[in-house]
């Protein structure tokens, strides 16, 4: 749908006044005497230049009727209907800063609303990001490219990663979770794990919400706009309250479950100042990452499981069984098998389950 953010006319006040005085049949000349008010004044006001005060807004109440509180909301909404006019005329020139941005992914995910005019839709992306101006975005998110100056097109799409970025702040802005509790996280390991035999996302996204949330991480999974190959991301939004954010970039359940562990070992592993988003470069903490991706693989499957994985037949029946012991999905021992080098990448994959995101 089309948003209008303004009639095509602003009616001030004194519109109204007219139109009292047009049905009783006075002048303005005989308001200014029933109100105290110079003729001047009283012709300043019906045209908008002069506001009705809380003082007029009495004297209208008593001599035309209404109440005072109606004619200082009538005055109150003619502002703002011109505060916004003049701000889409300051905001004009920004209308090229939509270049930068998945517009069309951004209305069909609905993050923002549809606009017929540009313009309009440069103060929904504003209002999205939750900055004043473009240059505040640009102060705020072009910190996404110093972490990952790696690669090189990342300024012909930083907007759609920021964009992607911002619906999950977006997101976590509107929920409630218990604080940070590292042990909570590290003790809820082996339920997450067991939500890796549940074939549908309907089902385990919520249960990872809630479990996350009980431990202070709001988890959040959303698609990425066209621009943005991230498939995950870690990042600390207060000292007690984390985001974990995933975008069903891979469909499998494998690279889902390691993306989704990865980036948990990110928060348990590192620091509180970085942000971390998986699939946009490898960054400049590639310690870090690989430390991260060993986290997930021992937690996926313990390192006390890898002798009996080492002598694993490659075959559907000894894989299923083998993770039928572990409590995981034979998707994911297919994909560890697949890294290791003991199966091609094209192999055994009838095993994994694909996932479907539902766009809400």
């Amino acid at each position: 749908m089309d948003v209008d953010y303004l009639p095509d006319w602003i009616s001030p006040p004194g519109e109204t006044v007219l139109d009292i005085l047009e049905e009783r049949g006075w002048s303005q000349a005989d308001l200014a005497e029933r109100t105290g008010y110079t003729r001047k004044h009283i012709n300043l006001l019906i045209k908008g230049s002069a506001s009705i005060t809380e003082e007029a807004a009495l004297k209208l109440e008593r001599v035309l009727g209404s109440t005072a509180g109606f004619w200082l909301n009538r005055e109150a909404q003619y502002r703002e209907l011109l505060a916004r006019q003049a701000e889409l005329d300051d905001l004009r020139p920004s209308v090229s800063w939509l270049t930068e941005l998945p517009i069309a992914d951004m209305v069909n995910f609905g993050w923002i609303q549809r606009s017929s005019q540009k313009v309009h839709t440069v103060a929904a992306c504003l209002q999205f990001f939750g900055v004043a101006t473009v240059d505040a975005w640009r102060e705020r998110y072009a910190t996404l490219g110093v972490a990952y100056r790696a690669s090189p097109a990342f300024e012909k799409k930083n907007g759609a990663v920021a964009a992607w970025v911002r619906h999950g702040e977006v997101q976590a802005e509107t929920r409630s979770i218990d604080p940070f509790r590292r042990d909570g996280l590290v003790e809820l390991i082996p339920e997450l794990r067991s939500l890796t035999r549940e074939p549908d996302p309907v089902v385990f996204i919520p249960k990872l919400e809630g479990l996350l949330a009980s431990v202070g991480v709001v988890f959040v999974v959303a698609p990425a706009p066209k621009g943005c190959p991230v498939s995950g991301l870690a990042k600390w939004l207060g000292p007690d309250r984390a985001l974990v954010m995933l975008s069903f970039r891979y469909k499998t359940n494998d690279h889902f479950w390691f993306s989704l562990f990865h980036e948990l070992g990110h928060l348990l592993l590192h620091g509180k100042k970085h942000l971390f988003l998986e699939g946009w470069a490898e960054g400049l903490q590639p310690e870090q990452e690989a430390a991260a991706d060993r986290w997930a693989a021992n937690l996926l499957i313990p390192s006390k499981w890898n002798r009996d994985l080492s002598r694993l037949d490659s075959t559907t029946q000894s894989i299923c069984h083998f993770a039928d012991e572990l409590g995981t999905a034979p998707g994911i021992v297919v994909g560890r098998m697949q890294h290791d080098g003991r199966l091609g990448w094209q192999e055994l994959n009838e095993l994994k389950m694909h996932y479907h995101l539902s766009r809400k």
